[in-house]
C-alpha cells in the first residue's frame, strides 16, 4: 500500500546526507570494515552477505537482507519503503530497486509528493543485469528476472520474466 512522505524534512536529508557518506566511502574502499559500516545501517542483514562497490541507498533502515545475498556492482537502492531480501538471492549489476515514485498528475506532482510502496523479493532469486523493480513489487522465491527488465507488477514463484514491462516466459 502507498504511503505518502515528505523526503525534504530535515531529519530525512541528514539522514540520506550521512547514509550517502556511508556508500560513498564503501564504494572508494570495500573493505571489511566500511561493509561492516554500511550493514550495521540496515534494518537487519543476515550472514554471508557480499555487497560489491558502487552500492548506493537513501536510508538503510528500512532494508532487510537474509543469508548468503550477492550484490553486484552499481546496485541503487532507492529505499523510501521497505525493501526485503530473501536468502540465497543474486543481484546482478547495475540493478535498481526502486521503493518510491511520485503523483502523475501533473498537478499534483507539482507539490513534490514522494509515495513508498515496500518490495518483497523472495529466496533465491536471480535479478539479472540493469533489471529495475519498481514500488509496490513482491517477486516470488526461485524465480529468475531477465537482464534489463523492468518489472512493475509481482512475479510469480518459480518463473521467469523479462522484457519492459516484465512478462512471464516460463515457469521453471
Amino acid at each position: 500500500m502507498k504511503k505518502r512522505f515528505n523526503s525534504l524534512t530535515s531529519q530525512l536529508v541528514k539522514q540520506r546526507r550521512e547514509v550517502h557518506e556511508l556508500c560513498r566511502q564503501f564504494s572508494r574502499s570495500p573493505s571489511k570494515g566500511n561493509l561492516k559500516r554500511l550493514i550495521q545501517i540496515f534494518e537487519y542483514c543476515g550472514e554471508q552477505v557480499f555487497i560489491e562497490a558502487g552500492f548506493y541507498c537513501d536510508y538503510g533502515d528500512k532494508i532487510t537482507m537474509g543469508d548468503r545475498v550477492f550484490i553486484n556492482i552499481n546496485c541503487t537502492i532507492l529505499d523510501g519503503g521497505k525493501v526485503s531480501i530473501g536468502d540465497d538471492c543474486l543481484i546482478g549489476p547495475n540493478v535498481q530497486l526502486l521503493s518510491v515514485g511520485h503523483d502523475i498528475d501533473a498537478a499534483l506532482r507539482l507539490e513534490k509528493h514522494n509515495y513508498a510502496d515496500d518490495i518483497y523479493i523472495g529466496h533465491n532469486v536471480w535479478l539479472g543485469a540493469g533489471a529495475i523493480i519498481l514500488a509496490g513489487v513482491t517477486i516470488g522465491d526461485n524465480s529468475v528476472v531477465g537482464a534489463g527488465s523492468v518489472v512493475c507488477k509481482n512475479v510469480d514463484a518459480n518463473s521467469v520474466y523479462a522484457g519492459n514491462p516484465a512478462k512471464k516466459i516460463k515457469s521453471l
